[in-house]
């Protein structure tokens, strides 16, 4: 993506984090970030395609900051579990959440323009977190195998949490899931 692209996306992550993505289409976006959506329509293609563009950059972000925290040698898979499920459900996110839930759906069925969304959408989270439970002593095969599970764990509750905003309920289940994994096998 170019720089303009790049600048333009950022601008639509900041908008759609503030005011969501109930009743978007191109030029309300545009208007919103100061572009012609004839600019969107060039650097993403459609509206789907911006949306997965600011699901990915977010994802992305995400991803990085999971990195951070793995960069910790020295915390269990639980303390990151913990750690990452925090920063996960801060209520800044809850916009992105939506969107995610929202274009994945849309993926799996197909819907043009969003399929790209799933390429990696699974593998690009379970390859580091493995990483750091083999790092921690788990065979590789089950290291990925867990890492599978909390991926899919975490996003049930993200989407639970979305659906209902029961912040106390979803971290009771978090912590019954964790307290699950621990002790590591070896």
């Amino acid at each position: 993506m170019t720089g303009q692209g790049d600048r333009l996306l950022a601008a639509v992550i900041g908008h759609v984090a503030e005011h969501g993505v109930t009743d978007l289409s191109l030029r309300s976006i545009a208007a919103a970030v100061g572009t012609s959506h004839r600019m969107l329509h060039y650097h993403f293609g459609s509206k789907e395609g911006l949306l997965v563009a600011v699901v990915r950059a977010v994802e992305e972000g995400q991803r990085q900051a999971l990195a951070e925290l793995t960069a910790d040698l020295d915390s269990t898979p639980a303390q990151l579990a913990r750690r990452f499920w925090t920063h996960l459900t801060d209520p800044a996110l809850r916009a992105h959440e939506r969107l995610f839930f929202e274009l994945y759906g849309q993926a799996v069925q197909g819907r043009p323009g969003t399929t790209a969304l799933l390429d990696g959408i699974v593998e690009s989270w379970v390859e580091p977190l493995a990483a750091h439970e083999h790092r921690a002593g788990v065979p590789l095969d089950v290291a990925r195998a867990r890492a599978r599970l909390g991926l899919a764990v975490s996003r049930g509750l993200l989407l639970d949490l979305v659906a209902t905003n029961d912040l106390d309920a979803v971290n009771a289940a978090m912590e019954q899931f964790i307290a699950f994994l621990d002790p590591l096998p070896r």
